[in-house]
């Protein structure tokens, strides 16, 4: 992995640039994205299948698998820390083929998430788990957007500043998780 870069990029993340990183490749994200978690997901999806309009527009956009605690007095969101990805994979690819590029979290994906990353030229993204009170300093905006009654889980959309990520699943299938282990039993 001599040859990871560490890139600074602008949200919404470009399919261009996309395709340009390597699984393995750290990133520090600046803009706009949403924060999403399970019972979101099931909505979202709910509502593509019965042909309705999204709360939020999808293309192009980024989901952070997150479900942000309650900001203390004076400040803009509490603990932000990812949330398991596997959770979101029975729902992950209708977005993608609904027009989300990117997905940030943490753990492996299925076989048939990885296929849809390929399929849409998307990518996913991983955040450090047990990070969130220092994640949640790169968060400099937060506004809910959908589904308020689900509390923590309501859509939000955040603005980040130098949010670290590294890339797990790149846009060619490429699996950091994988490449580890295939590095780890040549030692």
């Amino acid at each position: 992995m001599n040859d990871i870069e560490r890139k600074k990029l602008s949200l919404p993340l470009d399919k261009k640039e996309i395709s340009k990183l390597k699984a393995g490749d750290i990133l520090f994200l600046s803009g706009p994205l949403y924060t999403a978690r399970d019972a979101a997901h099931k909505k979202l999806v709910s509502m593509i299948k019965n042909g309705e309009k999204l709360p939020i527009e999808l293309e192009g956009e980024t989901i952070y698998y997150a479900g942000p605690c309650p900001a203390r007095p004076g400040e803009i969101i509490g603990s932000a820390g990812p949330t398991t990805s596997g959770r979101m994979d029975r729902y992950a690819p209708l977005l993608l083929k609904n027009g989300l590029v990117g997905m940030i979290g943490k753990g492996k994906r299925t076989k048939e998430v990885t296929e849809t990353i390929i399929e849409t030229k998307g990518i996913y993204l991983g955040a450090t788990g047990g990070a969130g009170a220092l994640i949640s300093q790169c968060i400099k905006k937060a506004e809910v957007v959908a589904f308020l009654e689900l509390g923590t889980e309501a859509i939000r959309r955040i603005y980040v500043e130098n949010f670290p990520v590294i890339v797990l699943t790149d846009s060619l299938g490429n699996d950091l998780y994988e490449i580890g282990k295939e590095k780890y039993c040549k030692i």
